[in-house]
């Protein structure tokens, strides 16, 4: 008897990548397992995490991350010989985290990002829309906030009710403490104040949210919003049929 899906891909380097299926659609049905997964940073992976993913079916890779974080943590995705690998900074127009403190709000800097970088939005979501046959993984480093963003345009894209995409988003509060709990040594170490890496690194399921909110009253919705920043509906139609099928 196979194996019902689960949401969490189990590996033993990662604590953060999750599949996109299963959520249901306004227009019936639900999205599909193993077409697209979110992730965290895949810079820890092993030889032999990296083949499971390939025998599981892996494509594509596109890391968000900004150069500088590849450079300390490369993705070992990057020159594989069966892998399109891409790199897409998907937060390059806004101020890094860790330059930033007082009263942080990262609902604001997801607001901020459907702002500021609907160019690098709509490249990293025709990235997905285009990659060959095979499954897609998307990440960043904690594969909360630039993975959360894309993540939750594309459940949109393919109908899925904002009260589901906000509960995605959370997960990662619940399905990632090994990670949460590296990222904070690694803050705490680096001076950082506590109490904003605690507001950086929470995932509750009202910033996403304020943030799909924003999306409806200040772009009109996901559709105006992928007008907007150069997506037709061709595009936005190929990549609801790459999740849904």
């Amino acid at each position: 008897m196979q194996a019902a899906p689960s949401r969490q891909w189990h590996l033993p380097d990662t604590h953060n990548i999750r599949d996109l299926g299963g959520y249901r659609r306004a227009a019936g049905g639900a999205t599909q397992w193993a077409r697209i997964l979110r992730g965290d940073s895949l810079s820890h992976l092993r030889e032999e995490s990296c083949r499971t993913l390939v025998d599981r079916g892996l494509s594509t890779v596109i890391d968000l991350r900004r150069p500088d974080e590849i450079g300390a943590e490369p993705n070992p995705f990057a020159t594989h010989e069966h892998v399109v690998y891409r790199n897409i900074a998907l937060f390059d127009a806004l101020a890094p985290v860790a330059a930033m403190a007082g009263a942080f709000d990262m609902a604001a800097r997801y607001r901020e990002a459907l702002d500021r970088c609907g160019d690098r939005l709509a490249e990293a979501l025709m990235a997905v829309a285009t990659a060959p046959a095979g499954l897609v993984l998307f990440h960043c480093t904690a594969g909360k906030d630039r993975t959360g963003v894309l993540a939750a345009l594309i459940l949109l894209i393919a109908g899925v009710d904002e009260a589901e995409i906000a509960a995605d988003y959370a997960l990662t509060a619940t399905m990632a403490n090994p990670l949460l709990a590296r990222l904070r040594h690694r803050a705490l170490s680096a001076g950082l104040d506590a109490a904003h890496v605690e507001r950086v690194l929470a995932s509750d399921a009202a910033t996403m949210a304020t943030m799909l909110a924003h999306l409806r009253e200040a772009h009109g919705g996901i559709e105006p919003y992928m007008r907007a920043i150069g997506l037709a509906p061709a595009d936005t139609d190929r990549l609801a049929v790459r999740l849904c099928g």
